[in-house]
């Protein structure tokens, strides 16, 4: 079985003194590539079966799609759901980094905000060598619509919902946060008469501004913004330079507006990949949009940051904007 940080931190949680048959840490190889540096790092490792069974007590996990009568593996998502569910709660989706290119629903480290009454959804979406952006906000606004659709069902408040993604994932969160109600962008996949509109942001290191990212990052970005076969690239099918409009409406910063929910944006100031000039950027078109907005710099921090010092802060804000 994989767990991913939060979920492992769970199982510690729920029973610290049975003993572990291995715990290994494992971070993808990063490379030349943003391939492999825009993806989330992750935990592998085995449990005893009594801490399984004592996980499992805690929440109840189902696969579905969000997207009506699609049998598209990239329109799956994860819905976890503490197991003394009783009244609606909030809940946060999780969306996965990796460049667009890479990563899965199972690396969430989500699960480890159910202790404190959340319930969580964790997505997939289609990968740019399948579509092109806007395709992947376009997955996001549907995966929103089917929590608020399928409230009830689940136990959600669909006037509770938060999207927290890193690097990728993290950029489609902020898009999330603020195209909220921008109709060209909201995709035919599902669910027309709900709202794509979520309550609250986090965003961990995602790009924010694609048309100035090759600037801020110089030309050893890892990202390479100006490469023909880099991530940017693939995402906008041309490089941003080429593609000005596309890569204006896949950027946070456009559509900045003081209706937009609250913000947590976190960076690490020694990260190699996303220049921590993006959320800077993000940060002050917010404020200066009137959004209630919070910037957290990770001292040290380079691309990935999941510890339980970086998720507490996360859930701190998640606890004062949605309970």
């Amino acid at each position: 079985m994989t767990f991913i940080d939060g979920r492992a931190l769970i199982l510690e949680q729920s029973k610290p003194q049975a003993p572990r048959l291995r715990h290994i840490e494992s971070f993808l190889v990063v490379t030349i590539s943003a391939l492999t540096l825009l993806s989330s790092c992750s935990t592998e490792g085995s449990v005893e079966a009594s801490e399984k069974n004592s996980a499992a007590a805690r929440y109840s996990m189902k696969t579905v799609s969000y997207v009506p009568k699609s049998h598209d593996e990239a329109h799956l998502m994860d819905i976890y759901i503490p197991a003394k569910a009783t009244k609606p709660m909030p809940v946060i989706l999780w969306i996965h980094g990796g460049a667009w290119m890479l990563g899965s629903k199972e690396d969430t480290p989500a699960i480890f905000f159910m202790k404190s009454g959340f319930a969580v959804a964790s997505m997939n979406y289609r990968f740019s060598n399948a579509a092109i952006y806007p395709a992947q906000l376009e997955d996001a606004k549907a995966a929103v619509r089917f929590l608020r659709a399928n409230a009830a069902q689940y136990h959600f408040d669909p006037k509770r919902i938060a999207a927290f993604g890193n690097s990728a994932g993290g950029h489609l969160a902020a898009l999330l946060g603020t195209t909220g109600g921008v109709k060209p962008l909201e995709g035919n996949l599902g669910n027309p008469t709900e709202s794509s509109k979520v309550q609250a942001v986090v965003d961990w290191c995602g790009p924010t501004d694609l048309l100035n990212i090759e600037e801020q990052g110089g030309i050893d970005n890892p990202l390479r913004p100006a490469d023909p076969k880099g991530a940017l690239a693939k995402l906008l099918g041309g490089i941003p330079s080429k593609k000005q409009e596309l890569a204006a409406a896949a950027s946070p910063v456009t559509f900045a507006s003081n209706d937009d929910p609250p913000f947590l944006i976190m960076h690490g100031d020694h990260d190699p990949v996303v220049p921590i000039e993006q959320s800077e950027n993000l940060y002050a078109v917010l404020k200066s949009s009137g959004v209630n907005v919070v910037y957290h710099v990770v001292k040290n921090g380079k691309h990935n940051f999941f510890t339980p010092e970086n998720l507490q802060i996360v859930e701190n804000f998640l606890k004062k904007t949605l309970h």
